[in-house]
Order: C-alpha cells, then sequence, then structure tokens
C-alpha cells in the first residue's frame, strides 16, 4: 500500500483563510511537547516564549524591530512568489544592501549633511536590486533554475562581508575587532524614544499598505496574478514571463536591501559580522504564513518577531537553548506548507497491484 497525493476538484476557501491559524495552534500544541522534554512545564515554558516577552514596553518596541525587516522582505518576496518566481536568496539581498548602505559612514565618514542619510537609503536598494539581478539574468537568459541560483549568492554576500569587516573596513580605533566604525549620527535612521525603535519600522508597514495597493488595484498587481496562476493565459494577455522576472526579482531585492541598511543604520549602527539572525529565509515563512497578502504580512511579522524575543527570553527565564526559535519558525513552516498542500490535494491510499492493473 502506498498513499497518493490527488488533487482537488476545489478546495475550500474557508480553510485557506482557518490554515494559518491551524499552523499556528498545532505548533504551539507541538511546542509545549518540546518543552516538556526538556523538562519545562508546557505552560510555563510557552508562557515565557509567547507572553512574558510582551509584559514590558522595552520587550514590545524590540518586537517591532525584529518585525520591521521581516514585513519589509516578506512584502517584496509575496511579489515574487504571487508571479511564480521563487526568491530564495533574500538573506544575500540583506548582507548586499547593508554593505552598499555602509559605503559613506565607513568610507566617507565626513560627510554628514541631511542628504547623507537618503543617499545611503538609496545605495541600500541599489545593492538588493544588483545582487538580486544575477539570478534575474541567469533565469532569463540562461534558464538557470533561481532557487539555487539566489540561495548559493546568499553565501557569496555572507563572506563578502565577513571580508570587509575583518580587513578593508575594520575600525582602527577598534582595537582589533572584526567590526566598522560606529556611524556617525547623521548616518543613523530617526529613533521613536529611547530604545532601537527605528523609522525604519514605520516605512516598513506603509511599503506593506503600498504594495497591497498595487496587487489589488492596478493592472501591474492583476499581470502579477495572472502570470503567477496561468502563465500561458498571460503569454495571450501579452503579458511577458521575463520581464515579470526581472520586475519580482528587483522589486524584491530592493525591499531586502532597504531592510539591510535600515538594520545596520537603525539597530546595529555599524557593521559587524553578523547582521541578521536570518530575517531574509524567515521572511519566507512569513510570506506563506501571511497567504502573500500585505496586510496579513504585518500581523504575520510581529508573530515570527515575537519567536525570536521569545527565544531570548526562554533562554533567560527557563535556561534551555535560545536555538528554539529556529525549531518554532521551522514547525510553523512545516505546517503552513502541510495545510497548504492539504488544502490543494487529498490522501488517498492505493494498493499497487490495483494500481499495476489500472495501467495494464
Amino acid at each position: 500500500m502506498r498513499l497518493e497525493l490527488v488533487k482537488r476538484q476545489e478546495h475550500s476557501r474557508l480553510m485557506v483563510v482557518v490554515s494559518p491559524i491551524l499552523a499556528i495552534t498545532l505548533t504551539v500544541i507541538l511546542g509545549g511537547g518540546i518543552f516538556a522534554l526538556y523538562g519545562v512545564s508546557p505552560l510555563e515554558g510557552l508562557y515565557a516564549f509567547f507572553i512574558e516577552p510582551l509584559n514590558s514596553y522595552w520587550s514590545l518596541e524590540e518586537l517591532l524591530v525584529k518585525a520591521g525587516p521581516l514585513i519589509l522582505i516578506a512584502v517584496g518576496l509575496c511579489v515574487c512568489f504571487l508571479s511564480n518566481t521563487w526568491n530564495i536568496g533574500a538573506e544575500g539581498q540583506f548582507t548586499i544592501g547593508a554593505i552598499f548602505g555602509s559605503i559613506i559612514p565607513i568610507l566617507y565618514p565626513e560627510w554628514t549633511s541631511g542628504f547623507a542619510l537618503p543617499a545611503m537609503i538609496l545605495m541600500g536598494a541599489i545593492g538588493g536590486m544588483l545582487w538580486a539581478s544575477i539570478p534575474a539574468l541567469l533565469k532569463t537568459r540562461f534558464g538557470t533554475n533561481e532557487i539555487l541560483s539566489s540561495l548559493m549568492l546568499v553565501y557569496v554576500a555572507q563572506y563578502l562581508l565577513d571580508y570587509l569587516v575583518r580587513g578593508p573596513w575594520r575600525d582602527p580605533d577598534g582595537f582589533n575587532f572584526p567590526e566598522s566604525r560606529i556611524f556617525d549620527s547623521a548616518h543613523v535612521l530617526p529613533k521613536f524614544g529611547d530604545g532601537r525603535l527605528h523609522l525604519g519600522v514605520l516605512i516598513a508597514i506603509v511599503v506593506a499598505i503600498l504594495i497591497w495597493f498595487l496587487l489589488s488595484k492596478t493592472l501591474k498587481g492583476f499581470e502579477i496574478k495572472v502570470l503567477g496562476q496561468s502563465p500561458r493565459a498571460g503569454r495571450f494577455a501579452g503579458f511577458s514571463s521575463n520581464r515579470m522576472v526581472w520586475f519580482g526579482f528587483l522589486l524584491s531585492g530592493a525591499f531586502a536591501g532597504l531592510a539591510g541598511v535600515f538594520e545596520v543604520s537603525g539597530s546595529i549602527e555599524q557593521l559587524t559580522p553578523v547582521i541578521s539572525p536570518g530575517y531574509g529565509f524567515t521572511a519566507i515563512i512569513v510570506a506563506f504564513l501571511g497567504r502573500l497578502n500585505p496586510i496579513a504580512i504585518i500581523f504575520a511579522g510581529l508573530l515570527l518577531g515575537l519567536s525570536y524575543i521569545g527565544g531570548e527570553a526562554a533562554q533567560v527565564s527557563l535556561g534551555i537553548s535560545n536555538k528554539m526559535t529556529n525549531v518554532f519558525q521551522g514547525m510553523l513552516l512545516f505546517f503552513v506548507l502541510a495545510c497548504d498542500i492539504l488544502i490543494h490535494y487529498r490522501v488517498r491510499l492505493v494498493n499497487p497491484r490495483e494500481a499495476g492493473n489500472d495501467v495494464a
């Protein structure tokens, strides 16, 4: 006997809406079981992970700081995924955006006019677009699989960052630590209050609203959805798949690059060997949990941002590894994808002998 997936003639619209909630519920239940294996009360563990980080104003600020880059990157990825273009390398585009945006504060620290910060933001977006253009070119010119090419470029970007901060961009007054000089105040995003909450978080939310408008109210949004659902119908309508590949990669690359420069100029205020806890990969979960809807992505970004804060809180209060963050994110992605599969397919038990007779 074997299991087969059979495509459903119609799928439940209700389950499309309910499935993210179901995925979150299953993640919480299984997460409680993992806490029990650690010898921790499941309720105590879940409280430390999901509730305790929301008990202070500082933690709420940190939640928004973590959610900002996730929302910004995921909104760009949702445009790619809706058009059936698979950009898996947002982490690399995030890193290159941070590098490009840091050129001014590191190499030209004396430029402190009001134009310096906007120029940094623009250069961050350009850096992300240039890095995203590589898999776009390989896809449209040579038919290369964009999943592999964009993913491999992540590691190239990370090694480039590591080389720069340990070599030519290392702070000469930094006691030989692998980090750049601290950015001047003219090169730092405006803050809200005394914490790390910065303007980039607000920009991420505004961008999500603008992309929602693009997808739902414009001809370009219609083109994106048509090419994603039926490339053949899109070609009959005069839409170009190659142009859409470029559009999706450049847009998502720009947003990932913006997230990178916002992180180094808003949260870290310098360039270090590690500037991301994996935002580019986690944003993929955010995009699918938000059903590729920019407004829902805002809430999904807050939830995944909470997973980062919760992992740190559980490490402090319960003494467990902060790798629980990765465990929860992995479980959530698994259940989101599993629910999606079961929405569009039903499971059938097949006897191989009967299947062989049908073929004969």
